[in-house]
């Protein structure tokens, strides 16, 4: 089978190397010329521009996007869906918002053509260790794409599901990436309580390493942290702003308009956006209220 994949970042070039592994073909195309380059030292074939591409996909085309939600993702589909035929399939890969790709999938299937979102994970380990990947779309659609899910997959049959129909595959996403949220954000409390018990010098490095085995908290994210404090249980080389990907957001306004109560994930996410502030103006105003009714000390700037 050949696929043509569009976007050759960390997590895109990777799922272009393990496809080849897997016996793929892959045509490539990217913005950045060096990462054509780097795929093709692979295996693959590069291509020019788009057009390019859809020429050297035979047959039924299948092509996997891998860049940016919103603007991107739209503009490349918008173009690739003028270039391709009925029958040919368009794979969005990226976090993008499952409205947005039900709207997508509306707008090629007027053009007989079809729409699969796949939401992906594995980061940067996916090529070693495969990915994990939830598929939305039509039936027909994912079992014509079955070798390429197979080969991305930890193992042919496990890693990957068709969950749905078209926009299933980015919600069940977004709601993997707000228990993230929520997980991420509790290892993170648990951590810093025992980083501040300073009567018993713990060792939280060794605490990590501790609970990766047999612990009911183990996890691949606890494997990711224990190995992070190996180097310096103080993180010093690190601030504590955290970005958030915006799918945190997306699930939180998900269980609003369905009225489910989310309330680790809601305040995981409440979190990240405190770590985006270089200073709380909400933290002034609590802190300006208690000592006008209590006259309780502030701390003032220097």
């Amino acid at each position: 089978m050949r696929l043509g994949l569009i976007g050759l970042g960390k997590m895109g070039g990777n799922m272009v190397q393990r496809l080849l592994q897997h016996g793929v073909e892959v045509v490539v195309f990217d913005l950045s010329s060096d990462n054509i380059a780097k795929a093709v030292s692979h295996g693959a074939v590069g291509a020019t521009s788009l057009e390019d591409m859809v020429a050297k996909l035979e047959g039924r085309k299948a092509i996997w996007i891998m860049v940016p939600a919103g603007a991107p993702t739209q503009s490349t589909i918008d173009k690739l869906s003028s270039l391709m035929g009925a029958g040919d399939i368009v794979i969005d890969g990226g976090n993008s918002n499952f409205k947005a790709s039900q709207a997508r999938g509306q707008v090629l299937a007027s053009k007989n053509q079809k729409f699969v979102d796949v939401g992906t994970s594995g980061g940067i380990w996916g090529l070693q260790e495969g990915y994990c990947m939830m598929v939305g779309g039509e039936a027909e659609a994912v079992e014509f794409l079955k070798p390429v899910f197979e080969a991305l997959a930890p193992s042919s049959d496990q890693g990957w599901r068709h969950v749905g129909p078209v926009g299933a595959g980015h919600y069940v996403k977004m709601v993997h990436n707000g228990i993230e949220y929520g997980m991420m954000q509790a290892y993170a409390e648990g951590f810093e309580l025992m980083h501040a018990k300073k009567e018993f010098a713990l060792d939280i490095s060794d605490i990590a390493e501790l609970w990766r085995h047999g612990s009911v908290v183990r996890s691949w994210l606890l494997d990711l942290t224990a190995e992070a404090l190996k180097s310096d249980d103080d993180l010093a080389h690190l601030d504590d702003y955290v970005a958030d990907s915006g799918e945190g957001r997306w699930t939180v306004i998900d269980s609003i308009e369905q009225g489910i109560p989310t309330p680790v994930i809601t305040s995981s996410v409440q979190m990240r956006f405190r770590s985006q502030q270089e200073e709380s103006y909400q933290g002034k105003v609590l802190s300006a209220m208690r000592n006008a009714f209590g006259g309780h000390a502030v701390k003032t700037k220097e």
